[in-house]
Order: structure tokens, then sequence, then C-alpha cells
């Protein structure tokens, strides 16, 4: 086999791993996470709530819930916008000196809103990751033994 020694070829495009498949219709990962599309299809169809999928496409019928994105995204996500909006917020206190009310009614919403889309578009890309490099589950070959 030529080029990397043992590389195996991709059950589905019969390629490489390293080279890029035709990806005729599919979005890129990162379209597909900002604006919630189908990693197939391109459709508007992944995301049925805030930061809920939908079970399938509803234009091609990808089964969405063979993918397992769990809830990893959740806990970076919370600590690096908290991390971030408190910078932000101890600025706007040193710039501004507002009371403490205006912090709490302007900081609780935006940190609501800034992790609930970042946890939307952080598990979309991680599905559309998934699909596009074909992810599964590891499984244990077996071999004869010498």
């Amino acid at each position: 086999m030529s080029g990397a020694a043992g590389a195996r070829r991709s059950l589905r495009t019969n390629q490489v791993p390293d080279e890029t498949p035709s990806q005729k219709g599919q979005p890129p990962v990162g379209r597909a996470a900002l604006f919630g599309l189908c990693p197939e299809c391109g459709a508007r169809t992944l995301f049925t709530g805030a930061a809920t999928f939908a079970p399938r496409c509803r234009a091609c019928g990808l089964d969405f819930g063979r993918y397992n994105v769990g809830d990893g995204p959740a806990a970076f996500l919370t600590l690096i916008i908290g991390a971030l909006l408190i910078a932000v917020a101890l600025a706007v206190d040193f710039a501004f000196e507002p009371p403490l009310w205006v912090h709490v009614v302007l900081w609780v919403p935006v940190t609501a809103l800034a992790v609930v889309g970042g946890l939307r578009v952080a598990k979309a890309a991680l599905l559309a990751s998934e699909h596009q490099r074909q992810a599964a589950e590891g499984r244990v070959e077996d071999k004869p033994h010498d």
C-alpha cells in the first residue's frame, strides 16, 4: 500500500483518511455549527429547541440520534464564557461604577444567552464533525493468536 504505511481506507469513500472526501451538498463544519444545518443535506433542521437536537432531519431523514455529542461542551463553555463575562463586568464596573442592580439586570441574561448560544454552536460543531469524519465506536477485531 503506497502512502502512509498501514493506512486504512474509509468504507464510504474508498480514500485514505488524510485525503478529503467529496462532500457534495454537505456544508462545512463551521457553517453547519453556526446555522444549525444538517451535516448531510445542509437544511436548517438540526435543532428543535434552543440546544436540543431534532430526532432526524426533516429534509433527508438523517438520524441525529446515532451521534454521541453528549454534554461535554457545557462545562468548557460555562467556564470560558463565565471568565470572559467576569472580565467584561469588572471593566464595566471600573469604567462606569453602576449600582449592583444594573449588573444583575445586565449580566444574568447576557450570561444565559451566551451559554445557550455557545452550547448550541459547540454541539452542532461536534455533530457535524462526527458525521463528516464518519466517527463511530471503536471495535476490537478478533485476531487469530499466533
